[in-house]
């Protein structure tokens, strides 16, 4: 089945506090942007990548991108939206027509492997639809005006992550009908529960992180040592 990738990059770097957009930043050699790509390019699952970004930064992100083509997968930049969804929504009616699956990132998760963007192809070839997660390690409390009103009960409690994968009539079923219903989820996987169809997990780790935030930058630049040593063993 043909998979390509949608990788969101249309954040302007806001709670970074800079005036470059935070995908655009240096995470040691390389943009946040091109290790969220490399990844995709190097998964011989993926035939091409279709990176959603804002209108002002297409041009950056076409330098960033110019030299990475490898293969046969090809990447594209089209326009976002004014949420996440809408972004998402413009990337997959930018995949061709032969598309069988869309696997959606967040341009600002850098670390994330080939390996894992091939067992999110696999398992959506099976499942229809599928997540990377991790498990919640510490306790949880719902809070209501600084008051706890109960602590939840942690091992069923997951964090949400990226990639996120689906067969694209799935995907679009969905997407279809939050747009008629004027929905907004916080992710992908939300508009696919709501059909009432099951999403497949796979668990992720403590290094795929989101990066929004300067510590979050601060952390990463750690982290990446760490990561590039694992990938080299």
């Amino acid at each position: 089945m043909n998979a390509y990738g949608i990788v969101v990059a249309g954040g302007t770097g806001r709670r970074m506090g800079t005036t470059i957009p935070k995908q655009l930043l240096k995470l040691g050699e390389f943009t946040i942007l091109e290790r969220s790509l490399i990844p995709f390019v190097r998964s011989p699952e993926i035939k091409g990548i279709i990176v959603v970004a804002a209108e002002t930064i297409i041009e950056h992100i076409m330098a960033v991108i110019s030299g990475m083509e490898s293969r046969e997968c090809d990447i594209s930049v089209v326009p976002g939206g004014d949420e996440r969804q809408h972004s998402v929504w413009n990337g997959l009616e930018a995949l061709p027509v032969n598309a069988e699956i869309a696997v959606i990132h967040d341009a600002v998760r850098p670390f994330i492997t080939a390996e894992l963007v091939g067992k999110c192809v696999d398992a959506a070839r099976t499942y229809g639809a599928v997540t990377v997660m991790k498990p919640v390690s510490e306790t949880v409390k719902e809070v209501s005006e600084c008051r706890v009103i109960r602590t939840l009960d942690r091992s069923k409690l997951w964090i949400t992550q990226t990639p996120q994968a689906f067969t694209i009539p799935l995907i679009l079923e969905a997407h279809n009908r939050a747009r008629q219903e004027q929905y907004y989820g916080t992710d992908d996987c939300v508009l696919v529960e709501r059909l009432g169809h099951t999403v497949h997990v796979i668990e992720g780790d403590e290094f795929n992180i989101k990066i929004t935030t300067p510590e979050d930058l601060e952390i990463a630049r750690v982290l990446l040592k760490i990561f590039e040593h694992r990938e080299d063993e």
